[in-house]
């Protein structure tokens, strides 16, 4: 498994050191294994990426609302759609307007997040990052949130993402073209040195289980 390289978080919670780079073993898939340390009690930052019907939002909220320590969850479609009148939605064509609303809702939201941080609170955001895609990319939350952050990528089958986007309503729900176009370019992250899980099969709590054993595995190696 990889992870991604970065300084540390600033005081005052525990120092994030950086990770270092994986190995030439290292696939950048997140199997099912036993986790190697108890990731429940850390103070972390993490951002879930993956694309619409992948299941970021409710995984995120689960694993916040169970973790034994205090943990907020922050999700980049909530904080957009905190414009009402006027909101530009990203399915009517990304233009600049759609483009400065969403670095808007990021810098929001990297501001909640070191505030959480830095008032003892772990957190997790979520978001659609493209690997393809500086506007929307990773960089952005970094520099937001800090250079600790701990991206990892939820990415269940086609089928499967297409069968949870058709539940959705309003504007969370796309067409199966866009779907399939997005699921398709967030297959860049293989590759990429960060911690992929496959909830394909599992249900929320286990995919959380999963992304406790990512969080554990990347504190064990700093």
């Amino acid at each position: 498994m990889q992870y991604p390289v970065g300084p540390p978080m600033p005081p005052p919670h525990p120092p994030m050191p950086p990770v270092p780079p994986p190995g030439p073993e290292a696939t950048g898939h997140f199997p099912q294994a036993a986790a190697v340390a108890d990731a429940s009690t850390a103070a972390v930052a993490v951002l879930l990426i993956g694309p619409a019907g992948a299941g970021k939002t409710t995984v995120a909220r689960h694993w916040a609302d169970t973790r034994r320590v205090p943990t907020a969850h922050i999700s980049l479609d909530d904080v957009r759609e905190w414009v009402r009148s006027g909101f530009a939605d990203p399915q009517s064509g990304w233009n600049d307007h759609s483009e400065a609303q969403y670095r808007l809702a990021r810098r929001t939201c990297g501001f909640a997040a070191r505030n959480f941080l830095a008032n003892g609170i772990s957190c997790i955001l979520d978001d659609a990052v493209f690997p393809d895609r500086p506007v929307v990319g990773l960089g952005g939350w970094k520099r937001h949130v800090g250079p600790g952050l701990l991206p990892v990528v939820l990415l269940p089958g086609l089928e499967v993402v297409l069968e949870r986007n058709a539940e959705r309503s309003g504007n969370r729900r796309l067409s199966d073209e866009e779907v399939a176009r997005i699921h398709g370019r967030m297959a860049g992250w293989y590759g990429s040195g960060l911690p992929i899980i496959d909830n394909s099969q599992q249900d929320v709590a286990t995919t959380a289980r999963l992304l406790d054993e990512v969080v554990a595995r990347a504190l064990t190696s700093w």
